[in-house]
């Protein structure tokens, strides 16, 4: 029994760790799209989604530091486990609903 306790943990950290993967890869295409569209775009627009990408980017590999650690998928605040759901939809997520309303 213990045995197929590890194994889906082992899944679950799998899972994780593609989705964080793709996000990266989405995250950084979006900035070399925005790289590209450079001589015809606003250049305040510009810095504003590039410093929000490089945010994400950010939060992406400090989950990724939470799934080496194994704290992935624990809110930061409460420690409390952050739904699967939740994680499926933002695998970078570092609180819980009830935490992120609180830190806005």
């Amino acid at each position: 029994m213990t045995t197929n306790a590890s194994h889906a943990t082992r899944l679950t950290k799998h899972e994780a760790r593609r989705r964080l993967q793709h996000e990266r890869g989405s995250r950084l295409s979006q900035l070399r799209a925005i790289d590209e569209s450079a001589p015809h775009a606003d250049k305040d627009l510009q810095d504003a989604q590039t410093a929000a990408i490089k945010r994400v980017l950010g939060e992406i590999e400090a989950a990724e530091e939470r799934l080496d650690s194994g704290s992935y998928g624990m809110c930061v605040s409460c420690r409390t486990a952050i739904p699967g759901e939740r994680l499926e939809i933002l695998p970078y997520v570092r609180f819980c609903v009830a935490c992120q309303q609180r830190v806005g």
